[in-house]
Parts: C-alpha cells; structure tokens; sequence
C-alpha cells in the first residue's frame, strides 16, 4: 500500500514505504575518525515554551544521546543543531549541557559542548569585554561539567568587532585560559545570517587568514576546528595548512562524504547536524572506515546526500525542523513539536520530501510508525492520504 505525498507543484506523488529498515547496530566508537552527531533537543509538548523559556523534555532528549552513544559516535551538545540562537536560550543549554556531559561520563561516550555568547541580550552592542567575559563564563561551565568545549562562532562578538583585530584579541584571551584544548566553530552565513563578516572580513579568503593566524599562535590549545561553510574545496585548502595535530571536524552537509573520505593526504573527521538523523549509516560508515574499505564507507554515506541536502536546503537554518520530523517518525520521541515553535519552518511538501528520503534509506526502525505519523500530520494539514 502507498501513502500520497504532496508536492512542490501542489499535486500528490505515491511512495510506497520501504520494508527493509536498517538492523540495530551497536558498536564502540571508530579509531580511524571522530564522529560527532550535533544533536537536537526534544521540547516539553505539554508546556508552554516559547523562545523566551523553552521548555526540554528531558528525559526524551538524554535518551536520544544515548542512542547516539550506543553506535558509537560522539555528542556534540548545546550547538546549531540543539536551536542555539534559535529557541535555545543559556540557562536551559547550561542545563542541558551540565545533564548530557554527566550521562557521557556515566557510559563512556565522547562529547563536546558549546561555548558561545548567548546569554548577552540579542537586541544591543556589548562592549568588547564583556563579549569575552561572555564567552570565559560559557566556556568555564563546559569545562567544569568535564567536557570538552567548543568555542562557538559569536553573534555578539560579529556585532561588536571593528575588525580581525578584536577577533584575535576576544579569541587569544580564550585560549590562554582554557583548561583543554577546543574546538573552534567557523559558523557560515548560510547558517545565520548575523554571522556574516565573521573574522572581521568580508571576503572569504581574507577571512580565512584571519582563523588560520589564531590557530597558528596557539595550536597546542586547538583540539581541531569545525568548518560550516559548505564550501569543500575551502575545508580541504584550510585543512592543508592546519598546523601538525590540529583536527579538521568537517560541518559540511553537503559534501561530508568526500571531505571525510579524504584526498590521500589529509582527511576530515566529522562534526555534523545531518549524523542526528542518518547515525545507523553514519556509524557503519565509520566502521568501514576502520577496515580500510573506502568502497563500503562511500556505499553507507554518498546516497544520503540526497537527504542532506534536502533537509539543509535555503534558507539552511531552518533544517533543524527536518531533523526533529524524523525523529518523530523513526519513533524517538512523541511528538513533532520543537521550542519556539520552529515544527513550522519548513512547508509541507518539504517535510513530505524528508519523510521519503529517509524512508528510502531505510532510516525508520519502524515503518509502519513512521508512515502512520506521517499520515497523521498529512490529515492535520488537509491532505488526503
């Protein structure tokens, strides 16, 4: 039997659902590569959140990291993908960062967390010191829960800054004081618009310099950065030139399979919103990837491009909707309801599209569920199934 999806040209197209999911799999993680699923967070559906006082089901939200954790890959916590500057505010990401790096403890599992500015009012220019102070306040409370951080690209700090100069002050002073080594997140545009002329410059080369000279003042407190610019031939070049040791975490969702995979002398691993919903693929990826079998790692990831690029299609900072659908649908949480309100960023045959794709890839332990809910949400909008 086949459900009727809509389209973008407002007809409907039949899919039938897929029979054959993809087995269970749990595994420890992969020595060859570090892969971190940027996770999102599961709202309270009963409580009245909004983005001034969004309210987690916490309970649905940890347990989704432990999945993560059981197939072997790491939880990059408190980021993009959790709505950060997007529904999530400080107090509830310091929670739930303070919740999720204590269950990673208690199971062994990789996890790194951000460390941004947020809690600085969004409607002002702050002054430069209280930007870093802003950011020593975030980044001090990651690395007392025991995680590892990651500095975060900054709103403010982008609102604020004259020029690459502040950028190298704001940053070296983090640095200097950090407990551990951090990552450092280059948050594109595409992503959020506030971020635009991040590093002080405009152009994008001119730009890169400016990351690439603070990673090289004090690369023995750079575990790695993490690029989201989705521009590969820009992640390759910077990771060509990254000083001995430092990590290239690619955040490239529409090229990671290339830039993980490598060019024979360098390769990236991976810190990626589109690894929360493809983690079965992305984690037997990996173990490919540990057995030199670069065929079957390109099997696993190249055909969920498709879905990928979907789900962090224009305006790309919306892709977060797609994300929680599938969680939805693969049965991980009860509801499609997201802090803010964001379930409703993305059109319908959008979210019909993303129920296909993931279908296909036989991303749904459950098809049945996944294709009743989707009938479900279907009816709720007006179409019949």
């Amino acid at each position: 039997m086949s459900i009727r999806l809509p389209s973008d040209d407002g007809g409907l197209r039949p899919h039938r659902p897929n029979s054959a999911p993809l087995a269970p799999l749990a595994c420890a993680p992969a020595h060859s590569r570090r892969f971190y699923a940027a996770a999102h967070v599961v709202a309270d559906p009963l409580a009245a959140s909004t983005e001034a006082r969004p309210v987690v089901d916490w309970e649905a939200t940890l347990a989704f990291r432990h999945r993560m954790w059981s197939q072997g890959l790491g939880v990059a916590e408190a980021m993009d993908t959790a709505q950060r500057g997007m529904g999530l505010d400080w107090t509830t990401a310091a929670e739930l960062i303070r919740r999720s790096a204590a269950e990673a403890g208690a199971v062994g599992g990789r996890i790194v967390c951000g460390a941004g500015t947020d809690q600085l009012a969004p409607d002002r220019v702050h002054p430069l010191k209280s930007v870093c102070a802003a950011y020593e306040e975030q980044l001090g409370h990651v690395e007392a829960c025991g995680a590892a951080p990651v500095l975060m690209a900054s709103r403010a700090l982008a609102r604020t800054a004259s020029g690459p100069e502040d950028y190298l002050e704001v940053y070296g002073t983090l640095l200097r004081q950090s407990a551990r080594p951090v990552v450092l997140h280059w948050l594109g545009p595409m992503f959020d618009p506030e971020l635009a002329g991040y590093w002080g410059r405009e152009d994008l080369d001119e730009a890169t310099e400016v990351f690439l000279n603070v990673i090289a003042e004090f690369p023995e407190k750079v575990d790695g950065i993490k690029i989201s610019l989705l521009d590969a031939d820009r992640e390759a070049d910077i990771r060509r030139r990254l000083p001995a040791g430092v990590r290239c975490y690619t955040g490239d969702d529409y090229h990671y399979p290339e830039l993980i995979a490598g060019d024979g002398e360098r390769a990236s691993d991976a810190l990626l919103g589109i690894f929360d919903p493809i983690a079965p693929l992305a984690a037997r990826a990996a173990l490919a990837l540990d057995r030199d079998d670069a065929t079957a790692f390109r099997e696993c990831l190249d055909p969920t491009l498709r879905l990928s690029r979907h789900l962090f299609a224009p305006p790309t900072r919306f892709y977060k909707t797609g994300v929680v659908l599938l969680a939805w649908l693969a049965g991980y949480q009860d509801h499609f309801t997201m802090v803010g309100g964001w379930q409703s960023a993305r059109s319908l045959p959008h979210l019909a599209t993303a129920y296909e794709l993931a279908d296909e890839l036989g991303l749904f332990p459950d098809p049945g569920l996944a294709e009743d809910r989707m009938r479900r949400l279907l009816s709720l909008n007006g179409v019949g199934a």
